[in-house]
């Protein structure tokens, strides 16, 4: 077994869209590729709800960059999903000019900059959930997100464009800061294929009874959830960071950076590296939680970090 996180959907697995099954044989037979993802949604959540179905009443405009084709979905969110992926609160917004070129050109700086990024991306996402808050609404709105119990959709709004977890805001938005949400959330994809494939933590192990990681870079936030995290939490931005700061040394070594974006990056980076550092001997001092694998992808996880 590989001692880093998958970067291939292996065929004949669990994820496989394309395996042979009669449910995913069907959409595929009835011309509702899109749907594919929510019907692994319903094995994996087994509430009995019909995801597939109610994702048929959701459209997508296909968008496609360097042989890649992700659906990006429209028309109205059902009920049924929002509740699930906790985007209750949230709606599809309209497909404008602006937010498709903005998505395009995000696509294309990871095809053509990152390109082990983008074929992460390609290989572990194919719905992209573009949302705002729904009238009325009175909360902070999210950056992007991901829901392991929703293989190959990402979630994200407006505020990709302007905003890199967890600090750093930009006066203007860019379509690179949308292009490292969306990195970010095909890399959280990747690892939860690999942790719902491989058993990475020892049995027994429960996110409701882990040890906490104290982080206290997140102290201002006021939730003891995003100041205190489980292993397997701290685990997933290990390895996220672990890509994104590669991502951010990579852009603040080009050329054609904005002012406003060489900042940003260059603040994000500086706040980033010393994270992971902190999180990648913070877990080490976790093993006892870990399988062998997982002890392994810890191993391999420490190469990565040691080379930032």
């Amino acid at each position: 077994m590989s001692t880093a996180i998958a970067t291939r959907v292996p065929a004949g697995s669990f994820f496989d869209l394309n395996r042979k099954d009669p449910d995913l044989t069907r959409l595929r037979e009835e011309g509702a590729e899109q749907a594919l993802p929510f019907a692994l949604m319903e094995r994996l959540v087994k509430s009995g709800t019909p995801y597939a179905e109610y994702a048929r009443a959701l459209r997508s405009e296909p968008v496609t960059v360097a042989g890649a084709s992700f659906d990006w979905f429209d028309a109205e969110l059902p009920g049924e999903i929002a509740d699930e992926i906790n985007l209750t609160n949230y709606e599809i917004v309209e497909h404008t000019d602006e937010r498709r070129t903005a998505l395009t050109h995000a696509l294309d700086r990871l095809s053509l900059v990152h390109p082990e990024g983008f074929a992460r991306l390609r290989e572990f996402v194919r719905g992209l959930l573009w949302v705002g808050l729904k009238p009325g609404v009175r909360t902070s709105s999210l950056t992007s997100s991901s829901d392991p119990a929703l293989p190959y959709v990402i979630t994200f709004s407006d505020k990709a464009s302007r905003h890199i977890p967890p600090n750093t805001v930009s006066e203007r938005p860019s379509p690179l800061f949308l292009a490292e949400n969306l990195l970010h959330e095909g890399t959280h994809q990747s690892i939860s294929f690999h942790i719902l494939q491989h058993q990475v933590f020892a049995s027994g192990y429960s996110s409701k009874t882990s040890p906490k990681i104290e982080i206290n870079w997140r102290a201002g936030q006021g939730e003891d959830r995003n100041q205190f995290w489980e292993i397997d939490r701290a685990f997933h931005a290990t390895c996220v960071y672990n890509q994104l700061i590669r991502f951010r040394q990579v852009e603040l070594a080009r050329a054609d950076l904005t002012p406003i974006e060489r900042t940003s990056f260059q603040s994000a980076y500086d706040e980033g590296l010393p994270a992971v550092r902190y999180l990648m001997r913070e877990l080490e001092l976790q093993r006892e939680h870990f399988t062998r694998h997982g002890v392994e992808l810890l191993a391999n996880l420490r190469q990565q970090t040691d080379q930032l």
